[in-house]
């Protein structure tokens, strides 16, 4: 059994996946601090992604840069998918905690962290004809992140291949009715306060008058 620190653990479920997870188990090593450091530095990937691309390769038209889409696109969905494997994995009886899957789950999307990162910074030197190197790094990092989380949802909930993948799409099918959820909850909660601030002001404006 291997002994590493915090950044050496996430080197090595990096580079060894089924091994590097059950030994993450098996040690019940893993960092929340550092997980949302992770997810903080998936919010920055967005944003750079978004802001920093090459002239060349940037087909962004939106002039006004809006925080708020990219929020959702790395905090949100993180915290969405978290919750829905939780839930889901409790009726199929898995074994992962919600603080393990946070863990496994922002360690397994380290790649593609990476491989964004790399992708926006040659933007900005290669040419269009090169794209290929651009699409190469993110096809790469996501395609890393995909194995590497299906070896963690996996060790941590000690599943077989088949209950992993049934297990995966089932979250994402949560996701889905978790966010449905959240919007319809934000909507009722909009028209409340609209109704409620119109009550307010006919009354100030009759106490006025």
């Amino acid at each position: 059994m291997y002994e590493f620190s915090t950044l050496g653990w996430v080197r090595h479920v990096c580079f060894h996946p089924t091994e590097g997870f059950e030994d993450l188990r098996w040690k019940k090593q893993g960092s929340v601090k550092l997980s949302l450091f992770i997810v903080l530095l998936l919010f920055i990937a967005m944003v750079a992604n978004n802001r920093m691309v090459g002239f060349a390769f940037n087909t962004n038209t939106v002039k006004v840069f809006n925080v708020v889409p990219l929020v959702v696109q790395s905090v949100v969905y993180f915290a969405t998918w978290v919750i829905g494997n939780w839930c889901i994995c409790t009726l199929l009886d898995g074994e992962g905690t919600l603080k393990k899957i946070c863990i496994y789950s922002a360690y397994a999307l380290v790649p593609y962290i990476l491989c964004s990162y790399a992708a926006v910074i040659l933007s900005n030197f290669l040419i269009l004809e090169e794209a290929i190197w651009v699409n190469f790094f993110n096809y790469l990092g996501m395609g890393w992140s995909i194995v590497l989380m299906i070896s963690a949802m996996k060790a941590v909930h000690q599943y077989s291949l088949i209950k992993t993948l049934i297990s995966i799409v089932l979250t994402l099918v949560a996701m889905l009715l978790i966010l449905f959820l959240a919007i319809l909850l934000l909507s009722l909660f909009q028209q409340v306060y609209v109704f409620v601030y119109t009550i307010y002001t006919e009354i100030a404006y009759r106490i006025r008058g």
